[in-house]
């Protein structure tokens, strides 16, 4: 493979691996301290991707803001929404078995896709990029790379590091960490576990919906594309471990790079190798990469 081709890709699988730690990430908080089951989680990264594309003109018109200022406002409603979702629905799962959480979420995807269908209608939708952000640099002589997708990259790695500084030096990061190994001692050390609880859930929505938003001027806005990608972060959260944002973050660049690299070497079994990877991951170590948050 020729160097300029094999940095593209490399580039491609590093970009789309971080973004499926954004949406991971929330994915493995929610089930791992919360014990949730949450089939909706590909919804709130579709949710993003709507809001990225339905209040840019709401945005320019009341704001006079671009492309930056949708993004704030998508994450300030996806953090409402998000808490919102928790009081109303989630609340009532934590004691709850595993196939009534199951139904619940599976249920808030159907009336998510009817409400995105009702608003804003089944066709498919383009988000522009920022004009800054819409050119492209030259790899080699005859090779260039969009300079978008390394603002997404930045971006991931950004928020990768802050979540890391949350999760490993502050307050909440070590009762997160507790309550996800001992919820009822950390409750009993008179720890609000439902605030708690609102906090981690609206965190996760936040993600999801932030890399849906981030992800539109790439892969455009269409129906069911939330689906597509809660199936390969329940991989990722599989593989990293459940509960583990390291492990999260390890199985998305994994799951980039076997994607990536086997849809350019194995293009007619690049949808399977994915999901041999977790096989083979799972035969070795059946709990996942990591155990910890």
């Amino acid at each position: 493979m020729d160097p300029v081709v094999f940095l593209v890709q490399c580039l491609n699988a590093v970009q789309y691996g971080l973004l499926l730690f954004l949406v991971a990430s929330g994915l493995t908080l929610i089930f791992g301290i919360m014990g949730v089951i949450n089939l909706a989680h590909g919804s709130f990264y579709m949710i993003g991707a709507y809001m990225a594309y339905a209040l840019a003109p709401l945005v320019e018109q009341t704001l006079g803001g671009g492309f930056f200022t949708t993004l704030a406002v998508s994450i300030v409603a996806s953090v409402a929404l998000g808490y919102l979702l928790e009081w109303a629905f989630f609340s009532y799962l934590y004691e709850r078995e595993h196939l009534q959480q199951v139904l619940m979420t599976y249920a808030l995807i159907l009336v998510f896709e009817e409400t995105r269908s009702i608003l804003v209608g089944n066709d498919v939708h383009g988000v522009q990029a920022p004009e800054w952000l819409a050119g492209t640099l030259p790899l080699g002589e005859l090779m260039t790379y969009p300079v978008y997708r390394l603002f997404i990259s930045a971006v991931c790695v950004a928020l990768v590091l802050a979540l890391f500084w949350v999760i490993t030096r502050t307050r909440l990061g070590m009762t997160v960490r507790a309550g996800a190994s001992n919820r009822e001692m950390v409750q009993a050390m008179g720890v609000d576990i439902k605030f708690l609880y609102r906090v981690v859930f609206s965190a996760g929505v936040a993600l999801a919906a932030l890399a849906g938003a981030i992800a539109a001027p790439v892969s455009s806005v269409y129906p069911g594309m939330g689906n597509q990608v809660l199936i390969v972060c329940f991989v990722v959260v599989v593989i990293g471990g459940i509960g583990s944002i390291r492990g999260a973050l390890v199985a998305a660049l994994l799951v980039g790079f076997v994607d990536t690299f086997g849809a350019v070497f194995f293009p007619q079994a690049a949808g399977v190798l994915v999901y041999l990877l977790m096989a083979a991951i799972l035969l070795w170590r059946p709990e996942g990469l990591f155990r910890t948050v």
